[in-house]
């Protein structure tokens, strides 16, 4: 029975703490100040990306300190190709501090969610 609980404890756990780093499904109601943040390569950025993003690579070895410099109390919608690099990037930024974060998968899945264009630069 004690084996049982805790194999259900765990597994609500880590069921909860996924669907936390989940790309958003729903459209998102971006309040006034949100920051959106790509957290692909410059070279990914480039060939397209939410129009008025910041790019932080979160593959680099500066990305913690990058990111320390925003202001923890924002809005932000992270995003990347797929939506596994903003999970971790969104993993990263809590740990620093960081609570008003949302998933917003891969570049087109955050332009659909937030109506902002894809553009090049």
């Amino acid at each position: 029975m004690r084996r049982t609980l805790s194999t259900l404890a765990l597994s609500l756990t880590l069921a909860l703490g996924l669907a936390a780093c989940a790309p958003s499904a729903e459209p998102l109601d971006l309040e006034e100040g949100t920051v959106l943040l790509d957290v692909r390569t410059p070279g990914e950025f480039a060939s397209g990306h939410l129009e008025g993003a910041l790019n932080i690579d979160v593959q680099t070895a500066d990305f913690d300190a990058r990111v320390a410099e925003l202001d923890p109390d924002a809005a932000y919608v992270v995003y990347c190709r797929t939506g596994n690099r903003s999970g971790q990037a969104i993993a990263r930024m809590e740990a620093l501090g960081f609570s008003d974060l949302t998933n917003g998968g891969s570049v087109e899945s955050a332009a659909a969610a937030t109506g902002i264009p894809i553009i090049t630069d």
